[in-house]
């Protein structure tokens, strides 16, 4: 009945979201733009609904790559969130995020953003090496190419980092239906969000009226 260690919950990890701009989305090739903004969308849901602790950072937002993703703004608001811009490539190399991070106390970390080969292998592999064990929300990732994104994820598996999923994400958080304090809200972000899962819920809650 104990479940694994290796399972996430909403307050053994931190989430980093990194890099969701607009000039990183243009030249991203690996996920359409529109299914990786869904993805980001229940990602960003997921953690505010469970009040997961949640970094999210920027690199040149004002000089090249431009404002987040309005999906992250929709649940973390720049004017309250503190967003921290960049200039390093690699997360883990700036001071600022890096006690952000670390400072969470969380020795899980689960990252997703763009592009996958750059801005997520440099933190993932960090993080490891220092000893934190790491996920990454693949389908929140994205690449210039599908060649570069799926090596660079390959290199992170053979790491030691754990790829998932963004509704696997969710749903991990989840755990128990009967958990009915965030029931609701899972379900309506999984009917705005989830596709044909979320379509399926709804459905269900309307047959089961009648």
């Amino acid at each position: 009945m104990k479940p694994s260690p290796d399972l996430l919950s909403p307050d053994n990890h931190a989430l980093v979201l990194i890099d969701f701009e607009g000039q990183m989305g243009f030249a991203t090739k690996s996920i359409a733009l529109s299914e990786l903004r869904t993805n980001t969308a229940i990602i960003s849901g997921a953690s505010k609904i469970f009040n997961v602790a949640t970094i999210v950072t920027t690199v040149a937002e004002q000089s090249f790559s431009g404002p987040v993703f309005p999906e992250i703004e929709e649940f973390y608001p720049q004017a309250t969130s503190g967003y921290i811009d960049r200039t390093s490539m690699n997360t883990w190399e700036d001071e600022a995020a890096y006690k952000a991070i670390t400072g969470t106390k969380k020795k899980k970390l689960v990252l997703a953003g763009l592009w996958t080969g750059v801005c997520i292998v440099g933190p993932a592999l960090s993080a490891l090496a220092e000893g934190y064990d790491v996920y990454v929300i693949t389908d929140a990732c994205g690449d210039v190419s599908t060649e570069a994104h799926e090596r660079a994820v390959q290199r992170m598996v053979h790491s030691g980092v754990k790829p998932i999923t963004s509704i696997q994400y969710l749903l991990e958080l989840q755990r128990d239906w009967a958990r009915q304090e965030t029931y609701v809200a899972v379900t309506n972000l999984m009917k705005k969000y989830g596709g044909a899962y979320g379509i399926g819920i709804q459905y269900s809650h309307t047959m089961l009226k009648h």
